[in-house]
């Protein structure tokens, strides 16, 4: 057996261990590196290269040597060229070569009644023409730069995920199912996100506080259209960014953001899909919403207090997060194990911890490479359990609360039924295969368009 697939399984088999409930022969590690990282490390020019690819492939590489993670190294993938070609008012490359989403409000909000009765087929009539202007045109036109559009997003992330899969299999990392990692967002982050915009949402609850409850309610059921994945598994995760919690008053949480979140999260639960969740800036009065999600959840922290986090949340939830990625910046290599110690005895006991920092490294000068080798090889060489195999899981057993999600049906969706009525001569033997195949694509092209 090569030293590949030796650490292919060794690292496999620590995370399978955290997301079976067994405490693992050592605290897993998956702090990664984003893309960019990774493209300044390798000295290639940021934006140029995000748009041909030319140099990813070996940038990537460079990153996989360091062999300081369990987990793949690389993070997030963020296309640029289809927003380009899109003419994308969410998505734009600033001067300095960073993808951003700067505030921008599509939706009026005299609009709140169309996005409730269907919004799937407001989305797509209404807001997707002003998100992207290039589509605000002739049908033929129309179709051909969606076309390019979606083209060259597949393209981009097909390139992608074959270097991945190499590198993961070169090096030995650990990644999760092929297709069991969606990203998703809470219906309120959503309405902010993408409809309303930060201050626009932050108006509306004042005046229209029954219409955003509602709208959160249709904005779910859309978003559950595609968080689940076709063959969901406790070894992947739908992933879910939290943005607007932290800037909400309590009141304000519970009325308006935290009711469609832990419908989503326990939906996800009831199909077998676990919720990976970012808890982004400071959680901590909302730890104890936090205890009423389903058994091992996964919760990133990025401040606050670990050792309440661990007493709280650690026998059922699995932890990870809260290193300062600021420390590896500015500290000494004594303070940056010293800290690397304290969280590691704080929260490797009983296990559910995976080890990682409270935000990704997204430029070099984020953190000073020394000292992020240093903690990471740390963590692999000296975190390791002396109780490996037990289980690490004691809670009172939770009885899944029943979840009640509206329908949702768009004149969008792929017809079978009214397809063989206009293709009479189909052959029957081949429907099984047909209905499920354009069914599949349709649906692909529903959730291209949905963010």
């Amino acid at each position: 057996m090569n030293n590949a697939l030796t650490l292919k399984e060794e690292r496999t088999k620590l995370f399978q261990d955290i997301y079976d409930g067994i405490i693992p022969k050592r605290v897993p590690r998956n702090a990664g590196l984003s893309v960019e990282f990774a493209m300044e490390y390798a000295g290639l020019p940021l934006a140029e290269t995000q748009y041909t690819l030319e140099g990813v492939e070996e940038a990537f590489e460079k990153i996989c040597r360091l062999q300081c993670m369990d987990a793949h190294p690389i993070g997030f993938v963020k296309p640029p060229l289809h927003w380009q070609i899109l003419g994308s008012q969410s998505f734009q490359m600033s001067s300095n070569g960073f993808v951003q989403h700067p505030e921008f409000s599509p939706m009026q909000p005299d609009e709140y009644d169309e996005l409730i009765a269907n919004p799937l087929d407001f989305f797509l009539e209404k807001i997707h023409p002003r998100v992207y202007t290039e589509l605000d045109t002739d049908p033929v036109t129309r179709t051909f730069i969606f076309a390019a559009a979606l083209k060259a997003n597949e393209d981009h992330m097909n390139t992608f995920a074959r270097i991945s899969d190499k590198l993961a299999e070169k090096y030995g990392f650990f990644v999760p199912p092929k297709g069991t990692t969606p990203l998703t967002f809470a219906p309120f982050d959503y309405l902010a996100n993408w409809l309303r915009g930060f201050t626009g949402v932050c108006i509306d609850i004042r005046r229209y506080p029954e219409k955003v409850i509602e709208a959160c309610e249709a904005i779910l059921a859309m978003l559950m259209r595609s968080c689940i994945p076709e063959q969901p598994s406790r070894y992947g995760h739908t992933l879910i960014p939290l943005h607007m919690a932290p800037y909400l008053n309590e009141k304000d949480f519970e009325k308006f953001y935290w009711p469609t979140l832990y419908k989503m999260i326990w939906a996800l639960a009831e199909a077998g899909q676990p919720a990976r969740i970012a808890c982004e800036h400071d959680w901590m009065r909302y730890l104890d919403y936090l205890q009423e999600l389903p058994p091992q959840t996964r919760l990133i922290f990025e401040f606050g207090d670990p050792k309440l986090v661990k007493e709280k949340l650690g026998k059922k939830f699995i932890i990870t997060g809260f290193y300062p990625l600021t420390l590896l910046q500015t500290g000494t290599k004594e303070q940056c194990l010293d800290k690397a110690k304290e969280l590691l005895d704080i929260l490797a006991p009983g296990g559910n911890y995976i080890f990682g920092f409270d935000k990704g490294a997204l430029t070099l000068n984020n953190i000073n490479l020394e000292n992020y080798l240093a903690v990471m090889n740390y963590i692999g060489e000296n975190a390791y359990y002396d109780n490996a195999g037990e289980s690490s899981l004691d809670f009172t057993p939770v009885t899944p609360p029943k979840i009640d999600i509206l329908p949702l049906t768009s004149k969008y969706d792929f017809d079978w039924e009214a397809y063989k009525k206009r293709h009479p001569n189909f052959p029957p033997h081949l429907e099984p295969l047909m209905k499920k195949q354009m069914e599949q694509y349709r649906k692909k092209v529903i959730e291209f368009l949905s963010y």
